[in-house]
């Protein structure tokens, strides 16, 4: 893991900033998501049900994977010299691809941006996450951030 201060992150515009370790994507935590936002598809949730759907198998909700952002950035870079970082948007996310369970995921990410805001700095990181050996990934987008000073 990388820890980047705002003047650093500034001069790195444009560039990869990092790519994350391998995450499990396993039955019981794809049911633990499907349990904590009540969308219990069965494509989702229903392993035996799944094998004959569109899929071949059961895959791990769109919003799961995207969920995993926070996580797989914060053990692959960090702002340091700032009080605080929050979520404060994301910009062209897609979904091309599904995330089959079991499955493992890893992350790309890109510094796309980074401007000034009140009383801090905005940064936009891209992400593509995908599963190894995917022709396509199976989250893309740009996250916004706020850092504040």
């Amino acid at each position: 893991m990388s820890t980047l201060t705002i003047d650093e992150l500034q001069q790195r515009v444009g560039q990869e900033i990092g790519v994350s370790e391998p995450f499990e994507i396993t039955q019981e935590r794809v049911n633990l998501f499907a349990d904590a936002t009540e969308d219990h598809q069965w494509i989702h949730v229903d392993p035996e049900r799944a094998r004959s759907g569109p899929f071949g198998g059961p895959i791990a909700h769109g919003y799961l994977t995207l969920s995993l952002i926070p996580h797989l950035l914060g053990r692959t870079f960090q702002v340091d010299g700032v009080r605080m970082g929050v979520n404060y948007g994301l910009n062209r996310l897609r979904f091309p691809a599904p995330v089959p369970v079991p499955g493992t995921v890893r992350a790309t990410f890109t510094l796309n941006g980074v401007k000034p805001i009140d009383g801090g700095t905005q940064v936009l990181v891209g992400f593509e996450v995908g599963v190894e050996g995917a022709a396509k990934p199976s989250a893309a987008g740009e996250a916004v951030f706020n850092y504040y000073t």
